[in-house]
């Protein structure tokens, strides 16, 4: 018997969605690991039954590192996030960034959070995956967030 045969699949409660409108992107050729770009995030709304909030101040951005065959990218993201009822969260998060000639491009990631306030402690505990499209010709990114349970 595998540890897989003896635990049941994990099950995903949703958590909220996430719209982020990207800013100026800057490409750095050439850097030790290869190609490097960093897109700021220039506005971001989290929404759901769980969570709703837009970014707090400027230092939100996605750092990448594209492959060498610029078939995907690595994520490296950070943003902190004023919820509506006024707590402060830190989202963070790595995944990988599937390029694609024809449509969006999908991402796969894995958040943490941090917060001290207590209404929202429970996201310090849980690990989360997500998916989303990136709409080059808009330059939105789209993520569904799920607690992983």
């Amino acid at each position: 018997m595998t540890v897989a045969d003896s635990l049941p699949p994990p099950a995903l409660i949703p958590i909220c969605e996430v719209l982020a409108d990207m800013g100026e992107r800057f490409a750095l050729s050439g850097t030790p690991l290869g190609e490097r770009a960093v897109a700021e995030v220039g506005a971001l709304r989290i929404s759901g039954r769980r969570l709703n909030a837009s970014l707090a101040g400027k230092a939100a951005a996605d750092w990448l590192i594209v492959a060498p065959d610029r078939s995907f990218a690595m994520l490296d993201v950070r943003f902190t996030v004023r919820t509506d009822d006024d707590a402060l969260i830190l989202v963070q998060y790595s995944g990988r960034l599937s390029f694609s000639a024809t449509g969006p491009h999908r991402a796969v990631v894995a958040p943490r959070f941090e917060t001290g306030d207590p209404r929202y402690g429970w996201l310090n505990s849980i690990q989360a995956i997500g998916t989303g499209l990136f709409e080059p010709a808009t330059r939105q990114l789209r993520y569904a967030f799920y607690e992983v349970a």
